[in-house]
């Protein structure tokens, strides 16, 4: 397999965190510590953060990336936001299908894919995130959760779509938890995302394929987990809120 042509991605997911004054500073932490990343660099924001984020961003390498979109392009969906509002506040990147949308807010493979189909055709890329329960690790159900997940996800995403997007594993119960997947369970599984889309699509669709690890990385770990042969990069919770932490996970990320 040739992996020449996949550049790491690193993105930060600030979840419901930080004011627009607190985003703007936390920006101008980051973006020195950064500028010389080898990887590609992202910070999800929340929606009222966006238009200063980008304003923070102007110049530097970071991409500006959301945290969800709908599937519609307008219509009666109080409290929700469009990909086309998105795309016309600069960003660059949404994150579809995080467990924690999944959990609490009735999430499902379906909507996910149909999120996903209104982002690529506002020209969003697209953080498709995928993961297990502990009970369904437990249980041994990860390989055939997983799998159920990306193949719902992409039904009819076209090849060159997939160049817009990156899948980001993360098992849900490593999120914020503290735990972390070992380094070989994490590359296992992200090995297992590149056999499945080499199944749906071709090899050189999941050669090129950017597989992220989520789940609790942090700086003391990152190099490990970013060392694993299928994993091009992370998607960062806690640890983004935090520029020297963000920064050391960045700098892990080599090509």
């Amino acid at each position: 397999m040739d992996f020449s042509n996949r550049t790491p991605i690193v993105a930060g997911n600030w979840k419901m965190n930080m004011t627009r004054a607190e985003a703007k500073k936390l920006i101008e932490e980051i973006r020195p510590l950064v500028k010389d990343a080898a990887c590609e660099v992202a910070l999800c924001v929340p929606f009222t953060d966006l238009e200063t984020a980008g304003a923070a961003m102007e110049g530097s390498n970071l991409k500006l990336g959301a945290q969800n979109c709908h599937w519609a392009a307008s219509g009666a969906f109080t409290g929700e936001i469009s990909a086309a509002m998105l795309a016309e506040l600069g960003v660059s990147y949404v994150v579809i299908g995080h467990s924690e949308r999944r959990q609490y807010f009735g999430e499902t493979d379906q909507t996910v894919n149909a999120r996903m189909k209104a982002a690529l055709s506002c020209g969003l890329r697209v953080i498709l995130c995928v993961g297990e329960t502990l009970a369904q690790r437990e249980s041994g159900q990860t390989p055939l959760v997983i799998c159920n997940q990306v193949k719902a996800a992409l039904d009819g995403i076209t090849a060159a779509q997939m160049k817009e997007i990156v899948i980001a594993y993360e098992p849900v119960w490593a999120i914020g938890t503290g735990k972390t997947a070992t380094a070989q369970q994490a590359g296992e599984v992200c090995a297992l995302i590149r056999g499945m889309v080499q199944g749906l699509y071709n090899e050189a669709v999941a050669d090129a394929l950017r597989i992220q690890y989520g789940g609790s990385m942090n700086a003391k770990n990152a190099a490990e987990l970013l060392a694993q042969y299928d994993i091009d990069g992370g998607l960062i919770g806690g640890a983004s809120l935090k520029a020297p932490d963000f920064a050391a996970i960045v700098a892990a990320a080599k090509q």
